[in-house]
């Protein structure tokens, strides 16, 4: 089942997107033996964000391991597992940490199938937890998927809600290519975070697949198309209700997967407004918002009755300190600035 046939939750039944993630790996365990988990904390802890939660007492040790702190290892296995047959799920605690692990990542996981002239290929899938706002410091507050976009031979998902987190875990794990898969903390739903009241939400039980590379509309406009993802749809789609009110409609575009990145919607959704944002907590120079502006540009520039805009993280360290935090971070305040200023112009 796919997205375009939307299955219905059952009344009453709504799942977080932590809780999500963990349905979707349980039931494609349960329907397919090569699949295994591997990481730090995954097992008895259930994953230091939930996201492998009672897996262990399901689907015991040897499919459920528990690993040492060390990335390049642990990582290095299940690409090896993935080349013969397996279809490992392995979670990069942060992905601030993928610097320990790079030459695994990029050398191996992302070049195998090529480098083999695609007579090998490594389906698994690399989960890690991205994104700030709770003064976890320079080291544990990157989002980095531009990073990992940038990169080619590996396909990059990000959702932003408990349905899409389940249907794209799903596809992952289905697609004979690596799929980076990364969860931002903020939309997660864990009660010890930030209330986000999106991050729980209606989830059939049955499994289904969200289609790697399809972007969705969230919330449909006229005036302004901002385009973004993860953590930032919901901050998007709290300026457009609250700018509603004042005669501005914002149409909101929830990327999901960077890698493929769905061209046509965002094309399709601009032509419409004729006004483009895009809101990334990724850092600015180099990233996802240049490219969407780009493609746009490329493709047709006189849509544009506007210079396009973003809000990003500017290029330093995410600060420690709460305000400082506050002051990089893609904010409401700042996409709300930056939507009046695109309909003044």
């Amino acid at each position: 089942m796919t997205a375009t046939e939307t299955p219905a939750a059952p009344a009453g039944r709504k799942l977080s997107t932590a809780k999500a993630i963990v349905e979707a790996v349980a039931t494609e365990m349960e329907r397919d033996q090569n699949v295994v988990v591997m990481g730090e904390d995954v097992g008895a802890y259930g994953g230091i964000f939930s996201s492998t939660t009672g897996l262990l007492d399901r689907f015991g040790p040897e499919r459920v391991m528990d690993t040492p702190i060390s990335e390049t290892a642990f990582i290095g296995t299940a690409i090896g597992a993935a080349t013969e047959g397996m279809r490992p799920i392995v979670e990069l605690m942060f992905v601030d940490f993928f610097g320990v692990c790079m030459d695994q990542i990029y050398n191996h996981m992302a070049k195998i199938h090529f480098e083999s002239g695609g007579n090998v290929t490594v389906p698994m899938v690399l989960t890690t937890a991205v994104g700030g706002g709770y003064s976890d410091g320079a080291q544990h507050s990157q989002c980095l998927w531009g990073t990992f976009a940038h990169l080619p031979g590996m396909k990059v998902v990000v959702p932003s809600n408990p349905y899409d987190a389940k249907g794209l875990m799903t596809s992952a794990i289905r697609d004979d290519n690596p799929v980076v898969y990364m969860f931002h903390k903020g939309v997660l739903g864990l009660p010890w975070m930030a209330k986000n009241p999106r991050s729980v939400g209606p989830v059939p039980a049955e499994a289904y697949e969200v289609p790697i590379g399809k972007a969705s509309i969230v919330r449909p406009g006229r005036d302004v198309s901002i385009v973004t993802l993860s953590l930032s749809v919901h901050r998007a789609l709290d300026v457009a209700e609250e700018l509603s009110g004042d005669g501005v409609e914002c149409e909101v575009v929830d990327l999901r997967s960077l890698v493929p990145l769905d061209t046509d919607t965002i094309l399709e959704s601009v032509a419409r407004t004729g006004h483009l944002l895009v809101v990334d907590e990724d850092y600015q120079s180099f990233g996802v918002s240049g490219e969407v502006i780009a493609r746009v540009a490329e493709r047709d520039p006189g849509m544009l009755r506007a210079p396009a805009a973003r809000v990003a993280v500017p290029d330093v360290p995410i600060p420690y300190a709460r305000s400082l935090e506050q002051a990089v971070l893609p904010t409401r305040d700042r996409i709300r600035a930056a939507v009046r200023g695109l309909v003044r112009a």
